[in-house]
């Protein structure tokens, strides 16, 4: 079982935490980085390889996780010269994918079962298989619908629901065989680009904890709650790697 993670973005959003450090090796509580933490939880679920596509600051990765035999892993890398955005780094290392692998972003923290979203990914024969979550969006307006000029509907500050993408998701190598290597190419691109040839992508729903850490407040969150969440996030002390 194969993984790609994302960890060349400079995290911008996140500074000044990333000023010295790339968003993924961030710490979380008093013990591990965010990196360190997913790495544990993808052993733990039976994942043996990961690929780690890298950049910005890249060589604090490549000191901190090596060759992964830390947690049991054979890990390799790609660096992006240039952005490549979140499709675009798994152009140039095609041939060294298994036929279906899943991709994730270095800065989740999350309980999802990753092994569970790809297993179901193989079994459904989806193109791409998109880890959801729900959200739900309090619009502080009162929202009108209106036509010919006039208002059909009102609704005072209105709920909206979504399901959104959680940054963790399972492909197929032949879904980006065509793609040319070097070109910047994102997860929305690809998703509109699927749907654009009828190739509808598939769902895993997931509502247990996910957390984005993509801004400060994200981050002051992580670490205010991780000893009450550590036992969710983390395999238990038999299953932990040392």
């Amino acid at each position: 079982m194969h993984v790609v993670i994302l960890a060349g973005g400079k995290g911008v959003r996140l500074r000044p935490y990333t000023s010295a450090l790339p968003k993924p090796l961030v710490p979380i509580g008093e013990e591990y980085a965010i990196l360190d933490i997913i790495l544990r939880q993808l052993t733990s679920q039976g994942f043996t390889r990961a690929t780690l596509a890298v950049g910005h600051l890249s060589p604090l990765i490549r000191a901190f996780v090596g060759d992964g035999s830390r947690w049991g892993l054979q890990v390799d890398y790609t660096e992006e010269v240039t952005p490549l955005s979140t499709i675009g780094p798994l152009f140039p290392i095609r041939d060294r994918l298994p036929e279906h692998f899943l991709v994730m972003n270095g800065d989740v923290l999350t309980t999802l079962n990753y092994a569970g979203l790809l297993a179901r990914h193989v079994e459904a024969g989806a193109p791409l298989t998109v880890a959801t979550s729900p959200r739900v969006v309090k619009i502080d307006f009162g929202v009108l619908e209106t036509s010919g000029g006039q208002i059909t509907s009102f609704r005072e500050k209105p709920l909206l629901s979504y399901l959104v993408s959680m940054g963790v998701y399972a492909l197929s190598r032949d879904t980006i065989a065509h793609y040319p290597e070097g070109m910047p190419f994102g997860f929305d691109e690809l998703v509109l680009d699927l749907l654009a040839q009828g190739r509808q992508p598939g769902c895993f729903e997931f509502d247990g904890y996910w957390l984005d850490i993509g801004r400060p407040d994200d981050y002051d969150e992580a670490n205010a709650r991780f000893e009450e969440i550590r036992s969710l996030l983390l395999p238990t002390d038999r299953e932990r790697v040392r």
